[in-house]
């Protein structure tokens, strides 16, 4: 992508990433270097990996998609041996040729996995290339000190003005278009360019009302009573409401934003055994279902479901069933289109 925003990201990452390709060519055999969301995959769970196998991992972490998908392009798929993007970028790095196609055969665990899962996500169908970690869905949450129950139902109420400068909002562009667009009426993943203005307008009225513009401080916000509401992931919400008993959390009317995070390996991969080792290692019920515990997002392992207490397996937060899900979407890739939404997101960005 040769916008400015990745340019940037770029010429920041050549600055300060701690391994070049070259030096990764070097790494240890018995090492596996991972590339994943921060708190993920609980240290635990790392930890035993390591104990049962002998082989190290070196875990960095990424706070965005698209910072971690300039930073693999960059690298030219070397650099690591596993790494966890969300739904669309997963397409975008096989188009590339940055990741590798995955020899299932390799993976006993993969019956575990919902079929659901892996025959119906629009960016890797015949997973080809993915296999899913966790999922989730993006919807609102809101402190019932403030707003009263039952009286925001959709993501079209949130310019209402009695919220100004109440709202935290989402700094990541698939999100935020895509909570717009739900609430003018089209897809998440439309293409034309008419659509996506009308999300932007969107978007740009309800920015008078944002007070924090942030993808990472939502929960910190939210329990710290700094907003009164704004979208938020299933889990994080779950987290923060252990925190603040008064958070509530809705699937908006129009549809809520379903995402889902995927293992890949890389093109360059060099410790492909390890990573295979290690794909299969999370796919184990009782490992998902540790991850679960840890950081409440839903686990397509369906043999780990079994094994969660009841009140986790029962919460329609946590595993959303087709009344919560009814209208929500994937986001798929837009292809060309996306320059389109890189132009707006940064008209948004830069608009006072």
């Amino acid at each position: 992508m040769k916008t400015r925003l990745y340019t940037l990201l770029l010429v920041l990452l050549l600055a300060f990433t701690p391994m070049t390709a070259k030096a990764a060519a070097k790494v240890d055999a018995k090492q596996l270097i991972v590339y994943n969301w921060s708190e993920y995959i609980p240290q635990s769970v790392l930890d035993d990996f390591t104990k049962e196998t002998g082989v190290k991992v070196v875990y960095s972490t990424f706070e965005s998609n698209e910072a971690m998908y300039a930073k693999v392009k960059l690298m030219r798929g070397k650099g690591y041996d596993v790494i966890v993007p969300s739904g669309y970028f997963v397409d975008l790095l096989r188009r590339d040729k940055l990741i590798q196609p995955l020899d299932i055969k390799r993976i006993s665990n993969l019956g575990n996995i919902d079929p659901q899962m892996l025959n119906q996500l629009p960016n890797d169908a015949t997973t080809t290339y993915s296999i899913p970690y966790m999922w989730g869905a993006l919807g609102l949450a809101y402190n019932s000190k403030f707003i009263p129950e039952g009286s925001l139902t959709k993501w079209a109420d949130l310019p209402r003005p009695e919220y100004k400068g109440k709202i935290i909002l989402t700094d990541d562009l698939r999100d935020a278009f895509g909570l717009a667009l739900k609430a003018t009426g089209s897809s998440t993943s439309v293409e034309d360019e008419p659509s996506i203005a009308k999300a932007y307008e969107f978007l740009k009225n309800l920015k008078t009302s944002v007070r924090i513009f942030d993808v990472t401080a939502t929960k910190q916000a939210l329990i710290g009573n700094e907003v009164w509401l704004g979208p938020i992931w299933n889990g994080d919400y779950l987290v923060a409401k252990e925190e603040n008993k008064d958070l509530r959390f809705i699937f908006p009317e129009e549809g809520a934003i379903l995402w889902v995070d995927n293992f890949v390996i890389p093109s360059g991969a060099t410790n492909v055994d390890n990573a295979y080792l290690f794909i299969n290692y999370m796919l184990r019920p009782d490992i998902a279902k540790r991850c679960v515990e840890e950081y409440k997002y839903s686990t397509p392992n369906l043999k780990a479901l079994e094994l969660l207490e009841p009140e986790m397996r029962q919460n329609p937060i946590l595993v959303p069933g087709d009344k919560e899900l009814k209208n929500a979407e994937y986001p798929g890739g837009v292809g060309p289109a996306l320059h389109t939404y890189e132009k707006y997101w940064e008209m948004l960005k830069t608009h006072k």
